[in-house]
C-alpha cells in the first residue's frame, strides 16, 4: 500500500549522548574510510568534516546548552576571538539565506566545540557607519585572532578593512574583492598559484609555506562545499593551526611510520588480501583521491567497492589494533530533549519504540527520510528505515536501506543493521553497528512525531571511536518520503529549533527512483505494542 503526502523536503534531529540521540544512517562509514585514506596519503593533514555552526553576535543560544567549564575552555587557554564582516544584503548559496544569518548561526555552533570561541558578526555597513557601530568594529578588530571577510565588494568598505586589519594575524576572504589579501600566521598567502612563468618552476618552498598552502587549500575546499558543517570546519582548521589546538581535530592527522609499523606487525595478512582483491584495492586507491574533508567522496568509495577484504582490513587496522591511535568521543552538545507526550499520553520506553516502528506493518517500512542535516549522508537517495522488535526478549533493531550511485555509474542498494537499546530517558535510545569493520555508537532522540504519524523528527549524536570521527545531525521522516503538509510548518520549525537546526541547513533526499528496495524483516520479528497499526488507518494521512 502507498501513501499520498504533499511533495516537499524535510528536517533532521539529535540528542544528549548521556541519555540518547539520533543520527543519519551511514555517517560512520565516512569516518572509518577517511582514516584509512590517511594511511596511504602523507600529504593530507586533515580528514573528515566537522559539523558547521555559527554564533550570535552576543553569544545567544538557539537551544538549551549546559554551560560547564571544560578543559577546552579552561582558564589560561589562549582566547579565540573571531570577527566576521559580511557584505550588507549579501546572499549565500544555502537556500539564499543571508550571509549575515549564516555566520550568526556559525557563531552559535562554534560554542559547541569550545565555550571559549567567540565570534562577532558585522555587516560592512559598520565600516561606513557614523555611530557607535564603527567603534565597536574597530575595538573588536584590535583584539581579534581571526578576521573572516565574506562577500564584501564595496570599495569604501574594502579600503577601511585594509586600513584597520593590519594587526590581525589571520585574515581569510571569501567571495570578496580581490584587493583584500589573505594572511595566515601573520604572513600573506595565495589561494591560487600566480599565473607567471616562475610559478611553473620547481622552486623549493619552505616548510611553513607548504603548510600554509595546505591549510588554505583545506579551508577553501571546505568553504566551496557550501554547507554549514564545512563553514565551521574552515574556522576550526585555522584556530587549530595558528592559535591553539582544537581537540576534535587531533585525530585528523596521519601518524607516520608508527602507523605503518603497527599495520605490518598486526595486520599483514589483511593488508595483503586487500591489495590482492580488485575491489578492496580500488577502494583504497579511490580513498586516496578524496579530499580529506569530503565525506561524500569517502563514503562513495566504500559503498562502490565494498568487499569482505575491505571490512577485514578496517577491522584489523582501525578497530582491533587502533593503528592510527584515534579516540573520538560522542559530542554532548547540543542538548536536545525528547518529546514527552504522544496523543495525550506520557511516553514510556515501549511507546517510544512504537514511534520508531512507525508505519511498518501497514507499509513495508517504518519511515522514509525526507531530509537531514548531515551533508554527507543526506546526498544519498532512497533512504528507508526499518525498526522492529527482535526474537529475543527486549531486543530492538534498526536496519536502514539506502541507495548509492557508485563511481562506476551503477545504482546499488545497501543495508546495515544496528542493535538498539533504551536510553535512561523514554524517547532516547543508543545505537551500535559494526560497519565496514568499524564500530559506531550513537544516541538518538525522538524530537517530535505528529499525532497522525505524517512526520517524525529524530536527532542524533554519534562517534566511530576507532576511526576518530564524531558527529551530530538529524533526520526528518515521513511515510512516503515527501515533505510534511504545509499545515505542519510551525510545529516542524519548533522541533528544528529544539535541535538548534535551521531549515536552510537541511539537505533534501532524492526519493524519485526507488524501485525494488531490499526490505523485509527477519523471521520472528514483532512490531507495535501500544500504538497499533490499525490506529494509523484512522489518521489524516491517506494510505
Amino acid at each position: 500500500m502507498t501513501t499520498s503526502l504533499q511533495n516537499h523536503t524535510a528536517p533532521p534531529c539529535s540528542f544528549d549522548p548521556k541519555s540518547g540521540g539520533f543520527h543519519p544512517i551511514r555517517r560512520r562509514h565516512y569516518s572509518g574510510e577517511t582514516h584509512i585514506q590517511l594511511l596511504f596519503s602523507n600529504s593530507r593533514n586533515f580528514s573528515g568534516s566537522v559539523s558547521s555552526s555559527s554564533l550570535r553576535r552576543r553569544s545567544l543560544y538557539c537551544c538549551s546548552i549546559p554551560m560547564k567549564k571544560t578543559e577546552n575552555g579552561a582558564q589560561g587557554q589562549t582566547p579565540v576571538r573571531i570577527v566576521t564582516v559580511v557584505g550588507e544584503g549579501s546572499v549565500s548559496p544555502l537556500k539564499s539565506t543571508p550571509w549575515y544569518d549564516v555566520m550568526l548561526h556559525t557563531a552559535e555552533k562554534l560554542k559547541w566545540v569550545d565555550e571559549g570561541f567567540e565570534m562577532l558578526v558585522f555587516t560592512d555597513n559598520s565600516c561606513r557607519a557614523d555611530d557607535r557601530t564603527i567603534v565597536q568594529l574597530r575595538e573588536a578588530l584590535s583584539q581579534a585572532n581571526i578576521l573572516i571577510i565574506v562577500a564584501v565588494t564595496n570599495q569604501e568598505s574594502v579600503k577601511w578593512i585594509r586600513s584597520n586589519s593590519q594587526d590581525v594575524s589571520n585574515v581569510i576572504c571569501f567571495d570578496s574583492s580581490p584587493t583584500l589579501a589573505n594572511k595566515l600566521g601573520g604572513s600573506l598567502v595565495q589561494t591560487k598559484a600566480e599565473g607567471n612563468i616562475f610559478s611553473k618552476l620547481p622552486l623549493a618552498k619552505s616548510k611553513k609555506l607548504k603548510e600554509s598552502e595546505e591549510i588554505v587549500q583545506s579551508v577553501f575546499e571546505s568553504w566551496d562545499r557550501h554547507n554549514s558543517d564545512d563553514i565551521r570546519f574552515c574556522l576550526l582548521v585555522i584556530i587549530n593551526a595558528y592559535i591553539r589546538p582544537v581537540p576534535i581535530l587531533k585525530n585528523l592527522r596521519a601518524k607516520g611510520f608508527s602507523t605503518l609499523s603497527c599495520m605490518v606487525k598486526n595486520c599483514g595478512p589483511q593488508i595483503l588480501n586487500c591489495l590482492l582483491d580488485p575491489n578492496c584495492r580500488k577502494a583504497l586507491q579511490c580513498l586516496n583521491k578524496c579530499s580529506p574533508v569530503d565525506q561524500v567522496c569517502n563514503y562513495r568509495c566504500i559503498a562502490s567497492y565494498e568487499s569482505p577484504q575491505l571490512e577485514e582490513f578496517s577491522l584489523c587496522v582501525l578497530q582491533k589494533n587502533n593503528c592510527l591511535e584515534l579516540d573520538a568521543k560522542i559530542p554532548d552538545k547540543p542538548l536536545v530533549t525528547p518529546m514527552v507526550h504522544f496523543r495525550g499520553e506520557n511516553i514510556d520506553h515501549e511507546m517510544a519504540e512504537d514511534l520508531f516502528v512507525g508505519w511498518l506493518g501497514n507499509l513495508d517500512w517504518s519511515w522514509r527520510v525526507v531530509a537531514g542535516q548531515n551533508p554527507a549522508y543526506d546526498q544519498f537517495p532512497c533512504q528507508y528505515q526499518l525498526f522492529y522488535r527482535g526474537k529475543a526478549k527486549g531486543s530492538f533493531w534498526y536496519e536502514p536501506v539506502f541507495q548509492v550511485r557508485t563511481l562506476d555509474g551503477d545504482l546499488v542498494w545497501r543495508r546495515r543493521k544496528y542493535r538498539v537499546k533504551r536510553g535512561k530517558i523514554p524517547g532516547t535510545l543508543s545505537f551500535s553497528v559494526l560497519d565496514n569493520g568499524v564500530v559506531s555508537n550513537e544516541f538518538w532522540t525522538i524530537v517530535d512525531v505528529s499525532d497522525d504519524f505524517s512526520w517524525g523528527l529524530f536527532h542524533y549524536h554519534g562517534a566511530a571511536r576507532a576511526a576518530g570521527q564524531s558527529y551530530t545531525g538529524a533526520v526528518l521522516c515521513t511515510p512516503n518520503g515527501l515533505y510534511p503538509d504545509e499545515s505542519q510548518k510551525q510545529r516542524l520549525a519548533s522541533a528544528l529549533d529544539r535541535c538548534c537546526i535551521k531549515e536552510w541547513e537541511l539537505f533534501s533526499v532524492d526519493n524519485c527512483s526507488c524501485k525494488n528496495p531490499p526490505l523485509g524483516l527477519p523471521e520472528g520479528s514483532s512490531l507495535h505494542f501500544k500504538v497499533k497499526v490499525d490506529d494509523l488507518e484512522d489518521s489524516s494521512v491517506s494510505v
